[in-house]
């Protein structure tokens, strides 16, 4: 109990240290990981986050149980909703920033841009990640 139960300590906790972000190396055009000698590729540091993003935003949230439900997209939940333009874009950027922010590794989503054109929708945005910066279009 404290004089000032309003004042709560500070945490003596230390913050468990990120060890280096390690994935396997992915084409984004053909939508296939990247082998060479029949082993898959590895990259680290944020091009590995870049993939982890690029993943991440093409999964849909909740639909396979073999990722935790923290994993994934939620914006499949747009189509078919009458939503104006103005609504959709900003449910949008708040599904991908969601999405994003769950990576320890990620720190912030920045400059997201969503675009509805037909049946197509194009996402770009800056990613800061504990390496630096990275650009990711989806």
């Amino acid at each position: 109990m404290s004089l000032f139960p309003i004042i709560e300590p500070q945490s003596t906790e230390a913050v468990p240290k990120l060890g280096l972000y390690k994935e396997i190396k992915w084409d984004f055009i053909n939508d296939v990981p990247v082998f060479a000698n029949g082993a898959p590729v590895i990259v680290t540091g944020k091009e590995a986050v870049s993939v982890w993003a690029w993943k991440t935003l093409h999964t849909p949230r909740y639909r396979y149980e073999i990722y935790t439900w923290d994993y994934g997209c939620e914006m499949e939940s747009l189509i078919g909703q009458p939503y104006t333009d103005e609504l959709k874009q900003s449910e949008a950027t708040r599904y991908i920033k969601e999405c994003l922010l769950t990576n320890p590794y990620i720190v912030g989503v920045n400059n997201v841009t969503v675009i509805f054109t037909e049946d197509v929708l194009t996402i770009s945005c800056s990613i800061e990640t504990i390496y630096g910066e990275v650009e990711i279009n989806v």
